[in-house]
């Protein structure tokens, strides 16, 4: 286990090295670089002294650790397979969903989808040729506009 005192000098020692890169900016690239990079190198030492540096390194060795794990461990991968498995089956629900299927069953009585329960008519039918309802024509004729039939 690593002390305090070794990640204050390894936020110390990277400062360092990044002071002398910023003087070698500051010949080639000018002033604003050379500040720049001075920015950047004093935060290693920031991190050092703060504790910061201990708690970035613990959280990326734990990521690494999950992502070694997920890798190389079959049952992660059972896991992976069963979230997948559910994220498809959320997916085929709600197109099934927006397309009015599989709604089930309403006390007993299959239900079709976007069917509406039948009112009764307040006119007289007016029936036409061969004892058709002229209303039913109409229907049929907006039906197969829209395709259906």
């Amino acid at each position: 286990m690593i002390d305090a005192s070794t990640w204050q000098a390894l936020g110390v020692t990277l400062t360092l090295i990044g002071l002398l890169l910023s003087v070698v900016l500051w010949k080639t690239r000018g002033v604003t670089a050379g500040l720049r990079g001075v920015a950047w190198s004093l935060l290693p030492a920031a991190a050092g002294l703060t504790g910061t540096l201990k708690l970035l390194w613990e959280i990326g060795d734990s990521i690494l650790q999950w992502a070694v794990h997920l890798v190389f461990s079959p049952l992660v991968w059972g896991g992976v397979v069963l979230a997948g498995i559910s994220v498809a089956l959320f997916a085929v629900t709600a197109a099934m969903r927006a397309r009015g299927r599989g709604t089930g069953s309403v006390q007993g009585r299959e239900r079709v989808a976007g069917q509406l329960p039948a009112e009764p008519s307040r006119k007289k039918a007016t029936t036409t040729r061969g004892g058709q309802d002229k209303e039913l024509d109409e229907i049929e004729a907006i039906l197969r506009r829209h395709g259906i039939s």
